[in-house]
């Protein structure tokens, strides 16, 4: 039922917020005729500069999320979304707005970052896009209604579905393994997981694909072992991916009973091929795991690999630190370049997949520890000694001060900073300026078209005379 006081009203977007939704204040004269009352909007596929109609319920609130109900005054950035999920999955924010205004956007914010940090904006560099900016990722997480239906969250909504057809951002080789393991799911009337009820079998699928290798991964998540009951629907499901999907070369069921919404295993089977992929990057090859991290758009992930090798200038008489290094993604191809190597990562499993990847690639300078960044770095200030070059890569929430300081009086000659969000990366680099470094460079890099995220490499040198004192 309506309410007679819900209202529509016509809103100006001023700007976006960090979740990429559109910003409107709306001033409303108030019952009693006095001063007026501020309503702030928050609106999702929208564009700064547009005019937009939308439906408030309950407009005395002092804030509303609501969705446009007719874009009056489009933005000429304005483009026609290709996805037919995009205006309830929650994968992509911004399918709404031509890529060359999604990137001019990202410059700016990382721009914003640096200056309210008082560091100098002129040294970002336009964000580097993608030629395709579709199908890029390889790695995604769907999970199961629980009907058994398969697709992503609803925008802003964690406890709906919307079972999805296509994804294009994933790759179309991921798309079909989808939607396989969704018709096999419909074909043997299987359940999934209710978040309220906590009854249901299946929880997620993970798929994973080397762009390089073709090697495929797929891997149900559920709450019971696969056998039982589920036998003859599990041979099926082995049969019709090895026929259908050669290029699976793990399929697997992951037991997983726990309370928390994430992908874990509690017992894991593997059900056809081994328990990891190979992938390759700048050259070097890497064994991924189910809960292996590594980046999961690899074309712009090179170009991460390149640049930060361009700014570096790895020399063979010198010795570097890769802090949050993860399985290596950086630190092969630099191992390759300078005399020793040390990685530091507080995740054991990626450590162990460091040191193997490192074998593999038939490197042998190199030294990874399962620390956390600040132990790490005392303990490899005892048994490493000085680094002429320093790599950091830390995660969303950055590096914190107390490790910058930590860096910082360390006095690598040279900081390679890859981040993954400006304002926790301007922060950080923020920390070093006491300690006599200087920003000289700050690339984006967009791995992540039609969200809001975006990368950036940025080099720090330290000045001459701090070096010598």
């Amino acid at each position: 039922m309506t309410n007679v006081r819900d209202v529509k009203l016509v809103a100006e977007i001023e700007h976006l917020d960090e979740k990429g939704n559109g910003q409107a204040v709306i001033w409303r004269e108030s019952d009693r005729g006095n001063n007026p009352r501020k309503l702030k909007l928050t609106i999702p596929q929208t564009l700064r500069g547009e005019t937009v109609e939308v439906f408030v319920d309950n407009p005395d609130k002092r804030r509303r999320k609501v969705m446009p109900l007719e874009i009056l005054d489009a933005s000429p950035d304005r483009t026609e979304a290709p996805c037919p999920h995009f205006e309830l999955c929650g994968g992509c924010v911004w399918q709404h707005w031509t890529y060359e205004g999604q990137l001019k956007h990202k410059t700016k914010q990382v721009k914003k970052a640096l200056k309210r940090e008082g560091m100098d904006p002129s040294l970002v560099h336009d964000a580097i896009g993608m030629e395709d900016p579709w199908h890029y990722r390889n790695k995604m997480e769907f999970t199961f209604s629980p009907a058994g239906d398969i697709g992503m969250h609803e925008q802003g909504n964690f406890r709906k579905i919307i079972p999805l057809e296509t994804c294009l951002i994933a790759g179309r080789n991921m798309v079909d393994g989808m939607l396989e393991v969704s018709e096999w799911v419909k074909e043997f009337e299987l359940t999934g997981y209710d978040k309220e009820t906590r009854e249901g079998l299946l929880r997620h699928l993970m798929v994973r694909e080397s762009f390089e290798t073709g090697e495929m991964m797929l891997a149900l998540f559920a709450t019971a072992t696969p056998d039982g009951e589920l036998a003859t629907a599990i041979a099926n499901l082995i049969e019709r991916i090895t026929t259908k999907f050669p290029n699976v070369k793990s399929l697997m069921w992951l037991v997983n009973t726990d309370l928390a919404d994430i992908t874990q295993s509690e017992d894991t089977h593997i059900l056809a091929g081994r328990d990891f992929i190979y992938d390759e990057m700048a050259g070097y090859r890497y064994r991924l795991w189910f809960d292996t991290f590594f980046q999961t758009n690899p074309l712009q992930a090179q170009k991460l690999v390149d640049l930060a090798l361009e700014m570096g200038k790895p020399e063979a008489h010198e010795r570097m630190i890769d802090l949050f290094c993860g399985v290596g993604t950086f630190s092969l191809p630099f191992a390759a370049r300078v005399k020793e190597l040390a990685g530091i990562e507080i995740v054991e499993t990626s450590i162990e997949s460091a040191k193997r990847n490192a074998v593999d690639n038939d490197l042998h300078n190199t030294t990874f520890l399962a620390r956390d960044a600040r132990t790490g770095l005392d303990e490899m200030k005892e048994t490493f000694g000085f680094a002429d070059l320093l790599l950091i890569d830390p995660p969303r929430c950055g590096a914190g001060g107390k490790v910058m300081r930590r860096i910082g009086r360390s006095k690598p000659k040279r900081i390679v900073y890859v981040s993954c969000k400006a304002d926790t990366f301007a922060k950080d680099i923020a920390e070093l300026v006491p300690f006599g470094y200087k920003l000289q460079t700050v690339q984006p890099v967009d791995l992540f078209p039609h969200t809001v995220h975006v990368e950036c490499v940025a080099l720090l040198t330290l000045e001459e005379e701090q070096i010598e004192g």
